[in-house]
């Protein structure tokens, strides 16, 4: 299709493969391998394949170059790599692009693992990293030197929900030369256009809300097709980090409905956190879509809404958080986001418990904050069940 589709349309259509059965639903080539006619055939393709050709599944599969072509045109993206999970998606886009020498400035506010691949992995061979207040575009602009290679950063940061302008920080990061990257999972393809505001690598970890319904790990990168096919590429296929057929097609099924889950989540999201306010349990209620965010203008300007997902802080600590989750009726525990099942996390004791004591001070991660990722459940039942259990904490 080469006309202008809107989203949703784009969502179920774009990259769609048939084969001579002409199938409706996307067929799943669940193959490692693939045949050639003639010894010369593969060796010219081992040359240059083709657009539709493909040699080895952890170089490409006709079911995952549907995904990534898919997926790209709802981005706004030249292209994409599926990779095998999200954080096979941040490391990948990270260690294809760095060298011994390099600099990296990034938000300190970030999920564990990512915390792990910058403070650990980089450093050890060599990639200088600098950390800053995601939110404070001063510090940025101290920060980002000549020399840096890349900036990196979680849109909205996990699970304190601190919202970073794409704009503004891309915008100091391009005057050095610098490539910005962002871990967009949170604000969704649906929320935000993080390429059009300055980021020239996206990321998404497509086990939340592009699967949505908690079957499959899986990830992505996107970027300019130079960047995908000559950097990105040569690093995920020797590496082996690239998605599955079968969860590729988990992916596909999951962008048909993407749009349609995440405006929902998020309407019931908006309308919990205005529930909440005020509450003789809590400390704080962080919605990035709520007046009483520090970022709302920037969330406004950026996405539009604020998202499926909220975070609350009990008065009470630790104590009062597990009673919370354990009194909790259709939430459930688990450590995923962006699931049709409304999901309850303590990051202290889980996603972020390797942390020392001051960095998850630092970080506004108390003993008493839990995140909520809301899913689709009728909202006047969520907001019965959350105010039950904090009776009960």
């Amino acid at each position: 299709m080469t006309r202008d589709l809107k989203p949703r349309t784009t969502a179920v259509h774009t990259g769609t493969r048939r084969s001579q059965y002409g199938e409706v639903s996307e067929a799943i080539f669940l193959t490692q391998g693939f045949v050639y006619d003639t010894a010369e055939a593969a060796e010219a393709r081992f040359i240059e394949a083709g657009p539709d050709e493909f040699i080895y599944a952890r170089y490409g599969n006709p079911t995952v170059a549907m995904f990534e072509e898919r997926i790209a045109a709802l981005e706004g993206a030249e292209d994409a790599f599926a990779t095998a999970s999200g954080m096979a998606a941040v490391s990948g886009a990270l260690t294809s692009m760095l060298k011994t020498g390099d600099h990296v400035v990034s938000a300190k506010a970030l999920f564990g693992s990512c915390l792990y691949v910058l403070e650990e992995v980089l450093t050890r061979f060599g990639v200088e990293v600098t950390f800053v207040d995601g939110a404070d575009l001063s510090a940025w602009k101290s920060a980002i030197r000549d020399d840096t290679a890349a900036v990196f950063f979680e849109s909205i940061s996990n699970p304190t929900l601190q919202v970073v302008d794409i704009e503004g920080v891309a915008a100091l990061a391009h005057a050095k030369g610098a490539k910005v990257v962002v871990d967009n999972v949170f604000a969704t393809p649906v929320w935000s256009k993080a390429l059009d505001q300055g980021a020239d690598v996206v990321i998404y970890s497509a086990t939340k809300h592009i699967d949505g319904q908690g079957r499959a790990l899986g990830g992505v990168i996107m970027g300019t097709r130079d960047y995908i096919r000559k950097t990105v590429e040569p690093y995920m296929k020797h590496t082996g980090g690239s998605m599955s057929p079968f969860t590729a097609w988990i992916m596909l099924k999951g962008l048909e409905t993407m749009d349609l889950r995440v405006r929902a989540q998020t309407a019931s999201a908006t309308a919990i956190a205005e529930a909440l306010q005020g509450h003789d349990a809590l400390a704080q209620v962080i919605y990035p879509g709520h007046a009483t965010h520090p970022q709302v203008a920037v969330v406004k300007r950026q996405m539009g809404q604020g998202g499926t997902v909220l975070s609350i802080d009990l008065k009470g600590g630790k104590d009062a958080a597990f009673k919370f989750l354990n009194a909790a009726q259709i939430a459930v525990i688990s450590n995923n986001l962006g699931d049709a099942k409304t999901i309850l996390t303590h990051p202290a004791t889980t996603t972020h418990q390797r942390l020392p004591q001051d960095q998850k001070d630092a970080l506004g991660i108390t003993d008493g904050l839990v995140r909520i990722s809301i899913g689709l459940e009728d909202v006047d039942d969520l907001i019965a069940d959350i105010m039950g259990a904090l009776e009960q904490a």
